[in-house]
């Protein structure tokens, strides 16, 4: 059994593969085709290459696409992982900075949760809302102090 496009393209975005996506989009691929495990080459994306996340949205990929199980979206993932850079292409680009997990976590909460400052001014700059609570009762103030993320706390007290 060969692999389908959308399968190549997901290993090529997983990977980084930044001409094999644009050869892979050029032969058809469908760059919001799901692969295999049921994800899409932007959910797969290497998270640390904002030059990659770029050329996938001006291909025409759905920021907003989630993780069915989770609901992580890539921009939970990005905010999580502390990529600025990635952030910002996400949101110049439509991702929705309001949008919650199966926890009712926004991006902002796993930002703060692991003390990633400027994440949390970039989604704080996009409306992303300071005071919503998650699941458990939670801010995004109430993580970053649970977590000793001084630095984080204190900005999103000050706002």
């Amino acid at each position: 059994m060969s692999a389908s496009l959308e399968d190549l393209l997901c290993n090529a975005s997983a990977s980084g593969n930044r001409n094999e996506v644009t050869r892979l989009l050029q032969n058809g691929a469908d760059v919001n085709g799901f692969n295999q495990f049921n994800r899409t080459a932007l959910q797969v994306a290497k998270t640390s290459d904002a030059a990659l996340i770029l050329q996938l949205l001006q291909a025409g990929a759905n920021p907003d696409v989630a993780d069915p199980a989770c609901g992580l979206t890539l921009l939970h993932d990005t905010s999580r992982e502390g990529f600025d850079d990635s952030v910002q292409v996400l949101l110049e680009h439509g991702a929705d900075a309001n949008r919650v997990d199966v926890e009712g976590n926004l991006p902002l909460h796993v930002a703060a949760r692991e003390g990633h400052l400027k994440v949390v001014q970039l989604l704080i700059g996009k409306t992303a809302n300071p005071h919503q609570y998650n699941n458990e009762g939670f801010t995004a103030l109430w993580v970053a102090l649970q977590q000793g993320k001084t630095d984080t706390a204190q900005y999103l007290q000050s706002i």
